[in-house]
């Protein structure tokens, strides 16, 4: 039976609330066939493609069957990439954000030190790549006996990306009495035979692969030399004039090659890949969503986990050699129901790789030709325009979610022998504020940091200057993260 909306589900009003925040309306079609299987704790092998909506489908039960008490992981999500693993974390804490649930991301190039005192608190999910999930198992600091809930996401790139082997052993450290869902856009043998191996009968769900067609997404091919490259782009952004914009190339020079281009042409750009520090990347993917530029360049490590609901454009500067990365690059347009555009610049040896794209997607491309001098010069006015104005961001969820929150920064934890009922317990009496306004509460060992929810952050924190905790007097101000 399809679900017309979130709220024909037996979810908690937490959830609903949150879900109806970040304007989760209409269940996609992954949704409508994941949510009610996975929430009777069914196994589920699920072939779906990106941007087809698959990490509500998984997030939204695993938000909802998580027992907020208990303190050590009960679910562990494993992504391919760094990118990916912040990103799905980002979507589970907004849909339990109510509910107070916890997700962390541990993944490698961040310090380990940094992870492992996160990990001592009370963590709800754990989401990360598998070679950095490993080294937490193995050294202790991830703690697996809780875990209810095991979800692989990307298998298909995971196998690609070699993790294969590091996958298998971390699902022998794990509880048998989990349930397992797989999360892929192809299944290759190798995918299929782990699920074969390590799941209880699970339910095959396959989702028909229009999201890449061209109902949502309309692909276009443009055939050109390799050293007019530069010039046609300069083109066709001009006449596309897009919204938002990712520009793919193969290779970290093309990528450095193809910014420094259009930067000099005053382009509204970043660049992003495998060569930048993370902390890098994820400044430049932050400051994609917030809109600080309209341009991004990047190598096929920022097609995944670059979720943006309104990238109008995508350009494959360079044909991608693998056919499924066509299917990740494209799906980073037309998300979230909106419409997109997908334009491949094609050279004559790209010729081959271009069939064995068609075949995958099962049509043939459009071939359109080069926009004209006349076109372009039609264009260019409207463009500087856009260029000169800031990209208005329509729906950045997170901060959707978050308008209503005011973190707290108290300057005593652990060491005071402060706990989390102590903080409960002093704020629900102020005046005005109950229980169900404390969201997340996280304590070090000198600091603290408390949530406050629904609006109430101003009246709690002016109480709190004068209040007492545990009988102890801490100072209390607005945390700045």
């Amino acid at each position: 039976m399809s679900k017309k909306s979130f709220e024909d589900y037996q979810l908690s009003k937490e959830i609903k609330r949150a879900l109806a925040v970040l304007k989760y309306e209409t269940p996609t079609e992954v949704q409508n066939e994941v949510i009610p299987l996975a929430l009777e704790n069914q196994d589920l092998v699920v072939k779906s493609q990106t941007g087809s909506g698959k990490t509500a489908s998984f997030g939204i039960p695993i938000c909802e069957m998580v027992k907020w008490e208990e303190k050590k992981p009960q679910a562990l999500i494993l992504t391919p990439t760094r990118e990916l693993a912040v990103q799905v974390r980002e979507d589970i804490t907004n849909i339990g954000r109510l509910k107070r649930i916890k997700a962390l991301a541990v993944y490698g190039k961040e310090p380990f030190t940094k992870q492992k005192e996160e990990l001592k608190q009370k963590n709800h999910v754990v989401v990360g790549t598998p070679g950095r999930v490993l080294d937490h198992i193995e050294r202790g600091t991830l703690v697996l006996d809780q875990v209810k809930y095991f979800i692989i996401d990307e298998a298909d790139e995971m196998l690609n990306m070699g993790f294969i082997d590091d996958v298998e052993t971390i699902i022998k450290e794990l509880p048998l009495d989990r349930v397992t869902m797989v999360f892929s856009a192809t299944l290759p043998g190798d995918v299929e035979n782990l699920c074969h191996k390590y799941m209880k009968k699970p339910i095959n769900i396959e989702i028909a692969a229009t999201e890449i067609t061209t109902d949502r997404i309309e692909h276009q091919l443009i055939e050109v030399k390799e050293g007019d490259k530069i010039s046609l782009l300069k083109s066709v952004t001009i006449v596309e004039n897009p919204e938002s914009c990712i520009i793919f190339c193969k290779t970290k020079e093309n990528v450095d090659t193809v910014y420094s281009e259009l930067e000099r042409s005053q382009y509204s750009c970043e660049k992003i890949h495998g060569g930048l520090e993370q902390e890098e990347r994820f400044a430049v993917m932050d400051g994609f969503k917030m809109g600080n530029f309209r341009y991004l360049v990047a190598t096929d490590v920022a097609a995944r986990g670059i979720d943006i609901d309104n990238v109008t454009l995508v350009i494959n500067y360079d044909t991608p050699m693998e056919k499924e990365s066509y299917v990740h690059r494209t799906g980073r347009t037309g998300r979230a129901g909106n419409k997109g555009k997908a334009i491949t610049f094609a050279t004559p040896y790209e010729e081959k790789f271009i069939k064995a794209i068609e075949k995958y997607i099962g049509f043939e491309i459009p071939v359109r030709e080069a926009p004209t001098n006349q076109e372009v010069a039609k264009g260019t006015a409207a463009f500087e325009e856009k260029m000169s104005g800031r990209r208005i961001v329509k729906n950045n969820k997170t901060a959707r979610i978050n308008q209503d929150i005011i973190k707290l920064h108290f300057n005593g934890g652990k060491k005071k022998k402060i706990r989390t009922v102590d903080f409960v317990g002093t704020i629900a009496k102020i005046p005005g504020v109950t229980a169900d306004d404390i969201g997340i509460i996280t304590i070090h060992d000198n600091m603290s940091y408390v949530d406050i929810l629904n609006g109430k952050g101003s009246l709690v924190l002016q109480a709190m200057e004068n209040a007492t905790i545990k009988g102890k007097k801490l100072k209390v101000s607005k945390a700045i993260k």
